[in-house]
């Protein structure tokens, strides 16, 4: 079980990897300065030009964040309850402080 698991996870981030590079593929894109037509960038050469993480290290970083949460107690409460009670319908009623 633990290997089929393990195995799963590497998948998915190499899915990820491989959606992260067409998406910033497109953004990215350049034109050759010589013969003005579009150049076919390599991976290596996306990861120099976009300076940003990449979205696994984000979405790990985010996983172990929400870990932490969940370990605080009353704040994890906040962040997944849900809310209590109606809002009133319509529009804000006027208040004396907007006239100021």
């Amino acid at each position: 079980m633990g290997m089929k698991l393990g195995s799963s996870l590497l998948r998915e981030e190499r899915r990820l990897r491989i959606f992260e590079n067409r998406v910033l593929r497109i953004f990215v894109s350049k034109r050759d300065e010589v013969t003005g037509q579009w150049r076919k960038l390599h991976n290596e050469q996306i990861n120099d030009l976009y300076s940003s993480p990449n979205i696994i290290q984000v979405i790990k970083s985010r996983i172990r964040w929400a870990g932490h949460v969940a370990r605080m107690g009353s704040v994890y409460r906040v962040l997944v309850g849900k809310p209590e009670g109606t809002r009133p319908s319509g529009r804000p009623r006027h208040r004396r402080e907007w006239n100021i």
